[in-house]
C-alpha cells in the first residue's frame, strides 16, 4: 500500500519537496505518494487532520506553519523544542512526532557537500529567528572554537545563547557589536535576503572568513553574498543543499532508508551570479 507525506505551507506551489522526495523514493524503491498541502492560514490543524483521516504517515512544514506544527505534536524532539518550532510531523495512531532537520540539514551541507568543518572555527550567525534557533545544537555538537549569534535585537540573541550555552561555546549580541571582529564561516540567518536587502553586518566579519553561506536558496548573488565577495571571501553557498540534506534526514526519519543527496543538489543549484 501506498504511504502518503506531503508539505505543508502557505503558500506552498513554489516547493521543490514533492521532487525531492519523490526521487529520494525513486533511488530507494520506497512506495510513497509526497503531494503539496496549501493549508488555509489559521486552519493548520484542521488540514493535518483531514490528511491523518486519509491515512498519511508524516509531513514536512513549511512558512508560516512551524510553529504550529510544533504545537500540534504530542511528542518533540530536543532540536524542535529549542527551536520552539518543527519542521516535520511523523503519524503513528494518536502520536504525532516533531523533529526540527533545518540544523543538521545545514551542518550536513557545509561539512559533507562544501567540505568545510566546524570544529574549531570562529562562526558567525546573524539572526535568531526560527531558522537559527534550529540551528544551535548541531553546531554546537562540532564543537568550533566560538559561536556568535548576532541579531538586530541583541536581547534576542542573548536569550537564546543563553538557552544553550551548556551545550558549548556560544554568545549572543547585537549587529552592533561585530564591528572588528572576524570569523571562519559567516551564515545569513535572516530574513533579508528574501526581500533584497543587506543585513546590517561590518564587512570586517569577513577579513578572514572561507566560507559565506546564505541559508535562502535560489536568489542568486544575495547582498550579503555580494558583500561577502566583495570582502574577499573566495567560497561563497546559498541554502539549496541545506534544503536536500533536511530533507534526506526527515526521509530516512520516516523510511529508514539514507537517500544519496548530490545528484539532486546539483539539479537544484542556480548559478550565483
Amino acid at each position: 500500500m501506498t504511504d502518503r507525506y506531503a508539505i505543508v505551507g502557505n503558500p506552498v506551489g513554489f516547493s521543490k519537496s514533492p521532487l525531492i522526495h519523490t526521487e529520494f523514493a525513486r533511488q530507494s524503491g520506497q512506495d510513497i505518494e509526497y503531494t503539496r498541502l496549501e493549508a488555509p492560514l489559521g486552519r493548520f490543524k484542521e488540514t493535518v487532520d483531514a490528511f491523518r483521516a486519509a491515512g498519511a504517515r508524516g509531513v514536512n512544514i513549511t512558512a508560516p506553519f512551524k510553529l504550529d506544527a510544533f504545537a500540534y505534536a504530542t511528542e518533540v524532539s530536543e532540536a524542535a523544542r529549542l527551536a520552539g518550532a518543527a519542521n516535520a510531523l511523523a503519524f503513528d495512531g494518536e502520536r504525532v512526532r516533531a523533529e526540527n532537520f533545518d540544523g543538521i540539514g545545514l551542518v550536513n551541507d557545509i561539512q559533507r557537500n562544501l567540505g568545510f568543518s566546524l570544529q574549531g572555527k570562529r562562526v558567525l550567525m546573524l539572526g535568531a529567528g526560527g531558522a537559527a534557533r534550529g540551528a544551535l545544537l548541531p553546531f554546537l555538537a562540532q564543537q568550533p572554537a566560538a559561536f556568535v549569534l548576532a541579531n538586530r535585537t541583541a536581547a534576542k540573541a542573548q536569550a537564546l545563547a543563553q538557552q544553550c550555552g551548556d551545550a558549548g561555546a556560544i554568545r549572543g549580541c547585537g549587529l552592533h557589536d561585530l564591528e572588528g571582529l572576524s570569523f571562519d564561516i559567516v551564515l545569513n540567518a535572516t530574513s533579508a535576503s528574501l526581500t533584497g536587502e543587506l543585513p546590517a553586518v561590518p564587512a570586517s566579519v569577513f577579513s578572514q572568513a572561507q566560507l559565506a553561506y546564505e541559508l535562502a536558496y535560489a536568489k542568486g548573488l544575495t547582498p550579503f553574498l555580494r558583500l561577502a565577495q566583495g570582502a574577499g571571501v573566495q567560497r561563497v553557498a546559498d541554502g539549496v543543499g541545506m534544503l536536500v540534506e533536511q530533507a534526506a534526514e526527515a526521509f530516512q526519519w520516516w523510511r529508514g532508508v539514507r537517500p544519496d543527496t548530490a545528484a539532486l543538489i546539483r539539479q537544484l543549484t542556480v548559478p550565483l551570479a
